[in-house]
């Protein structure tokens, strides 16, 4: 049976095999689709920071493209030349442009800014201008790293001046001051807590004790006939009361003499005239009292 391939056939078969799938691994990994159909377009960019090829190309976050070749311009040095693969789909209004940015991590892409406002569209491989804006490592060499260095050297005769406090024996010495106060907070603590478990707990005895008289006491005073006693008030008020309306009233004895102003009159001039005569009898005794001798 007669061979249908030669050798050297087979050995150029697996080549070119070999070749495409070489082809199609290094764009895969450069995020390049070759079996999907793109457009492509050149963006004219300042200066292209961290910008590679297979950077991707974004539009509101989404990928639509990776960069395919990024090319100096020798001949006119005031821009770089970069031709970006774009979806087939996409389309780009005339007037949009391309913006340089930079990730912490993802380094640096193209982000696409449509100009939404006008009904015409660039044609594919045309020329788009493109900006870039400072990235994160920019704005930290541009703002943050200036910023330190003035700060350095403040930090230094910072740290200076740190080092002659901590060195000064004032500071030692406070430490020991400190040590013993503490010490001496432990020492007064310890007493306390030997103060409190031996006055305390005899303090809370008699404390509960007194509570308990107490609870006694209320019970003695809630177990009182109030009633009773209340009503014996009650009578002896009525009985100086029966006793004070005899004493206004005129028909006893007490009550003539307290009320009736005749008799008070009476006794009034009584003792003017007891009060006369003794007068007289201290002044003429010889007019009453008569001595005879034999």
């Amino acid at each position: 049976m007669k061979k249908k391939f030669s050798k050297e056939l087979i050995i150029g078969f697996v080549t070119v095999v070999s070749l495409v799938i070489l082809y199609i691994g290094v764009n895969y990994l450069k995020g390049i689709n070759v079996f999907k159909s793109s457009n492509h377009y050149y963006v004219k960019m300042p200066k292209v920071n961290e910008l590679q090829q297979s950077s991707p190309v974004y539009i509101d976050g989404f990928k639509i493209g990776v960069v395919n070749v990024i090319d100096f311009q020798f001949n006119n040095k005031d821009f770089i030349t970069v031709q970006v693969n774009l979806d087939k789909q996409m389309k780009i209004e005339t007037g949009s442009y391309f913006e340089l940015k930079s990730g912490l991590t993802s380094g640096a892409y193209l982000d696409l800014r449509l100009n939404k406002h006008v009904g015409t569209y660039c044609a594919v491989g045309d020329t788009l201008e493109g900006v870039s804006t400072p990235g994160m490592m920019d704005q930290v060499s541009e703002t943050i790293i200036p910023q330190i260095e003035i700060i350095l050297p403040r930090l230094d005769s910072i740290l200076q001046g740190i080092q002659t406090l901590v060195n000064h024996p004032a500071l030692a010495q406070s430490l020991e001051h400190i040590s013993a106060s503490t010490a001496s907070l432990e020492n007064s603590s310890k007493q306390l807590n030997q103060i409190l478990s031996r006055d305390i707990r005899p303090m809370l005895s008699n404390l509960n004790q007194t509570t308990s008289d107490l609870a006694v006491f209320s019970d003695k005073v809630k177990r009182l006939d109030l009633d009773l006693t209340l009503n014996k008030v009650n009578s002896a008020l009525d009985n100086i009361g029966q006793l004070s309306k005899q004493l206004n009233n005129k028909n006893n004895s007490l009550g003539l003499l307290l009320n009736d102003r005749s008799l008070y009159d009476h006794l009034d001039s009584t003792a003017v005239n007891a009060s006369q005569l003794l007068l007289d009898l201290k002044l003429n005794p010889k007019r009453y009292v008569h001595f005879s001798v034999f």
